[in-house]
């Protein structure tokens, strides 16, 4: 996809970005392992302690933790990869290269967050005793489908953001909405009690999709799956292949725009 030359400046911007997003902190790269438990921790006891979420689900605990830290990665691809082009504006005006690059930067950033988020997720579901599915093999393919579609979704933002800034607020309602809206801190299980057409209609969004069937192989059978709750088979394909129409559609409108950056930002 790129040439040797793009493929160094790639790996230059994620070194870089990766040592500036905690420059000057005390415990610097610390920060990538505390975020997601310190979340995690207020939301325990919100959640699980008081309002009592999942205690029909085993270890809904780590269910909650993997989610937090899958729903994150999203989030920091898609609101940095957003701002991306416009914070690289300097660099797009003195080189010639794939612009494309900046973004996916961002993303391979956020992944190495994601990875090291997922050995402690990892980490503490041993330590409580919960038996990984042999299916985990598959798991890959999930964190794949995760990363396609969040970059997918940051190549439409960052193009949109550079002609309309209004996005930024914008955006960050819609991730506020999406959270409710995907089944993160509370389990498919609750919302089938009131409605099976809603617990259904959740699982058709991709985050849900992902974080349900991650959470089924890594932490247990109970996190209930669409393929567990739609029988129509060809319905059931539907997340899976939303990623990837993400993926190409917004490469390609990106691509489209992108001769024009440098003239706008």
């Amino acid at each position: 996809m790129f040439e040797r030359k793009n493929l160094i400046l790639l790996r230059e911007l994620v070194r870089t970005d990766f040592k500036l997003r905690y420059q000057g902190s005390v415990i610097g790269y610390i920060w990538s392992v505390l975020k997601p438990l310190m979340l995690f921790a207020v939301m325990y006891v919100v959640f699980i302690k008081f309002l009592r979420f999942g205690a029909d689900v085993p270890h809904f605990a780590i269910a909650l933790l993997l989610g937090m830290v899958l729903w994150n990665f999203f989030v920091e691809t898609t609101n940095l990869g957003m701002m991306s082009i416009v914070s690289r504006g300097d660099l797009i005006r003195k080189l010639s290269f794939p612009t494309e690059i900046i973004v996916v930067s961002i993303s391979l950033n956020a992944l190495i967050n994601l990875l090291i988020s997922l050995v402690i997720v990892l980490f503490f579901g041993l330590i409580n005793g919960v038996e990984i599915s042999g299916w985990a093999i598959l798991s890959p393919l999930l964190l794949l489908e995760l990363y396609a579609f969040s970059l997918g979704v940051a190549f439409i933002l960052a193009t949109i953001y550079v002609r309309f800034r209004d996005l930024g607020p914008i955006w960050e309602v819609i991730i506020q909405v999406g959270m409710y809206g995907t089944p993160l801190i509370y389990p498919v299980s609750m919302v089938l009690a009131q409605s099976e057409v809603i617990a259904k209609l959740l699982l058709f969004n991709p985050m849900a999709q992902i974080i349900q069937d991650l959470r089924y192989l890594l932490t247990s059978p109970a996190n209930l799956t669409i393929w567990q709750l739609v029988d129509q088979k060809w319905l059931v394909v539907i997340p899976y292949l939303l990623p990837w129409l993400f993926l190409v559609v917004g490469y390609r409108y990106f691509k489209k725009h992108a001769k024009k950056f440098a003239e706008i930002i």
